[in-house]
């Protein structure tokens, strides 16, 4: 749900709120001890506005804030307008002692951490402070309207952001709730469509197998069979990406043979333009399902926007293995390779293309300690998966053996997900 407009803008985090304000209270030390230059027969209460700001910086940024709600940061405010009126005093140039200045970044810190009514409620106490400020000071008294001015255009800046701010957590809410809701229907809807599809993939192979299936009808079930497949890919690939933002990507590590998982892909593939060319006895250390995954996603992406023949293959590259598919087509133009593995990329213009498969491989490939690049070839492109011989993080996680389970959790997944 989204916050009341009248409380939004107070629920902010505590820790930043301070640690802005110390680093004001800093250089006010700064200020303070740069004026006594200016006003040798200041310098006592200078030294002591000085000695005062680095004792509050310094707990500012010593106390527990995260224990204690957002507004607790309100009380270093009535701090700030004391020391921002000892110094307009001290200075005595009201205005023009540049003290205004930090009146009005005072007023803007409250905006962007508390509410409208807190700085309301604060605004007759720093008026104060700072209109006795100029009155006891040698300013003279024509500063005064001035000073009236400053107050009514610093309350003015802090309400105008924090009505800004209000706004933007408001819309940030709305938009948390509207991926909540999506990544529940992903999950749904790919959970509840896996089961028929297995199903209609299951009857699409008997009717494929039939000797008695008229010749005409062979393309269309074939096509069916294609369709079918395409969405268990997609289907897998939403569960993928809503397991692996809740960390809750499971990879059951085992040695794998390369050569053969790259056989069962070009069968999976089907047609004759799928070839292999892995060097043999090659295994790497991963999860076979998720591994075999990958090597579909790219192998689907060379057919549907390369030309043949597509090659799977693998080869030795120090201490790791490089897992291929290469296609002959066009290639990738370079204005389209930075977003290549973005999610949801459509750069290709394939009206068919859901732009998830690139980026579900980079996180299955990083997920492994790994990860995946594409390369210019003459011609066509060529995508490479470089996983670890022996994953020192599957060794890290699970005892000897296989079928060990890690959790996603503690992968290394990238931020970007």
């Amino acid at each position: 749900m989204v916050a009341p407009l009248d409380t939004a803008s107070s629920e902010a985090d505590a820790p930043r709120a301070a640690r802005q304000a110390g680093l004001l209270f800093l250089i006010s030390a700064v200020l303070s001890l740069a004026a006594i230059a200016s006003v040798p027969d200041r310098r006592d209460p200078l030294l002591v506005i000085a000695a005062t700001d680095l004792t509050l910086t310094v707990v500012t940024f010593l106390l527990p804030w995260r224990r204690w709600p957002a507004r607790s940061t309100a009380g270093l405010a009535l701090a700030a307008w004391t020391l921002i009126g000892g110094s307009t005093w001290a200075i005595g140039g009201g205005i023009g002692s540049g003290s205004g200045a930090f009146f009005v970044l005072a007023f803007a810190w409250m905006g962007l951490h508390h509410s409208r009514r807190m700085i309301l409620a604060n605004a007759p106490v720093a008026a104060s402070t700072y209109l006795v400020a100029v009155l006891v000071s040698d300013a003279p008294r024509q500063l005064l309207l001035g000073a009236v001015l400053l107050v009514s255009f610093a309350v003015s800046i802090g309400l105008i952001i924090e009505g800004r701010v209000r706004r933007l957590k408001a819309a940030r809410e709305v938009i948390v709730e509207e991926q909540r809701w999506r990544a529940a229907l992903m999950t749904t809807l790919a959970h509840d469509v896996r089961s028929p599809l297995t199903t209609i993939e299951g009857v699409l192979e008997i009717i494929a197998d039939d000797a008695d299936l008229p010749a005409h009808l062979r393309p269309l079930v074939a096509a069916a069979a294609r369709q079918t497949s395409r969405l268990t890919t997609l289907a897998t690939n939403l569960l993928d990406l809503e397991r692996v933002e809740g960390g809750k990507l499971l990879l059951d590590w085992q040695d794998v043979d390369v050569e053969k998982l790259s056989q069962q892909v070009a069968e999976l593939l089907g047609g004759t333009d799928v070839s292999v060319d892995v060097d043999s006895g090659l295994t790497v250390r991963a999860d076979p399902m998720r591994l075999q995954q990958m090597v579909v996603n790219l192998g689907t992406n060379a057919q549907r926007h390369g030309k043949p023949p597509v090659v799977i293959g693998a080869r030795s590259a120090g201490a790791g293995v490089e897992i291929f598919v290469r296609d002959h087509g066009d290639g990738v133009p370079a204005a389209d390779r930075p977003q290549l593995f973005q999610r949801l990329n459509r750069t290709d213009g394939n009206p068919e293309s859901v732009g998830l498969g690139l980026w579900i491989v980079r996180l299955l490939a990083q997920a492994h300690g790994g990860d995946v690049v594409h390369r210019a070839a003459d011609p066509g492109s060529e995508f490479v998966i470089t996983l670890p011989v022996l994953s020192n993080l599957a060794t890290a996680q699970q005892p000897s053996g296989d079928g060990a389970r890690a959790s996603g959790a503690d992968l290394p997944v990238p931020g970007s997900v």
